[in-house]
């Protein structure tokens, strides 16, 4: 990626880049000004906010980011600036810590950035099966950060019965994913669970929301491309073993072989051969 130049002679307006960034040109002009904002040097300071008994980590506000939008942008009228940033929000390239709607305010709120492997530009389309394991995961882990607002929880009740005959391959999944996000570190754990909720907050926004992910010329164009494909979130490839990419951020996704479909047949007729065991439904 070239640098991004120093001196901006026009500042992106809303005609330079869409809620719906359709070719790459735009992830690219969005990714460079996130890349900025978040300079050691000349960005916006990330820091770590004390409060009672606990601490927020790597956050900023949302008037730092506008009041930086509007410095480096050239922007002057401040609604502007908070468009843009909203504009950017809703990509998931930024996103508050404790809200499911991805907009920027030009107050107090904290925001926190995306992890790069989650980035938009990276071609996600997850399946169903990737968001019933991370719903289950979160009814998992006792924390009041974690709890399931009320649309995921329908959600979650409704892939349950969509998803009955393999309900144990997903409870299992989550199981593992667990284990896996045990073993971090506690701040670096609240970090990834963020990044990851907001990851589907782009993908399964809350009902009345923007989604910036339906199908629009980029989609079909990607359907044309054998270099795009559709990947699962938790690597659910070799016989179902899984993998969080919040762990392994180098997984590159790839063309399933005639082994792969194979293996996967294989898999799915032993599903079938095994009784079904009832779990009791999380979310009720």
């Amino acid at each position: 990626m070239e640098p991004f130049p120093g001196a901006v002679e026009e500042a992106p307006t809303s005609t330079n880049f869409s809620a719906s960034a359709d070719d790459d040109r735009d992830f690219g002009l969005i990714e460079e000004i996130v890349t900025r904002i978040q300079d050691e040097t000349e960005g916006v300071p990330i820091r770590t906010v004390k409060s009672f008994l606990t601490k927020i980590p790597s956050v900023v506000t949302g008037a730092d980011i506008v009041q930086w939008l509007m410095k480096n942008l050239a922007i002057e009228d401040p609604a502007e600036a908070i468009h843009i940033g909203s504009l950017i929000a809703a990509q998931g390239y930024l996103f508050p810590i404790s809200d499911h709607v991805l907009s920027l305010k030009d107050d107090g709120t904290f925001y926190r950035f995306q992890a790069p492997y989650f980035w938009p530009s990276n071609c996600w389309e997850p399946e169903n099966t990737d968001y019933a394991i991370y719903l289950c995961k979160r009814t998992m882990q006792n924390k009041t950060r974690l709890e399931l607002a009320d649309y995921e929880a329908e959600n979650l009740a409704r892939l349950q019965r969509a998803f009955t005959r393999k309900w144990e391959f997903v409870f299992m999944q989550a199981e593992a994913q667990v284990k896996i996000d045990t073993k971090k570190d506690r701040i670096e754990r609240k970090i990834l669970d963020s990044q990851e909720r907001a990851f589907w907050d782009v993908h399964r926004p809350v009902p009345g929301c923007v989604n910036t992910t339906e199908m629009d010329i980029r989609k079909c164009r990607r359907m044309k491309n054998p270099q795009r494909v559709k990947k699962s979130v938790y690597g659910l490839i070799e016989e179902g073993q899984s993998q969080s990419p919040v762990h392994t951020p180098s997984q590159l996704a790839r063309k399933g072989t005639k082994e792969d479909v194979e293996k996967e047949i294989v898999f799915l007729n032993s599903q079938l051969d095994r009784h079904c065991i009832k779990v009791s439904k999380v979310a009720e």
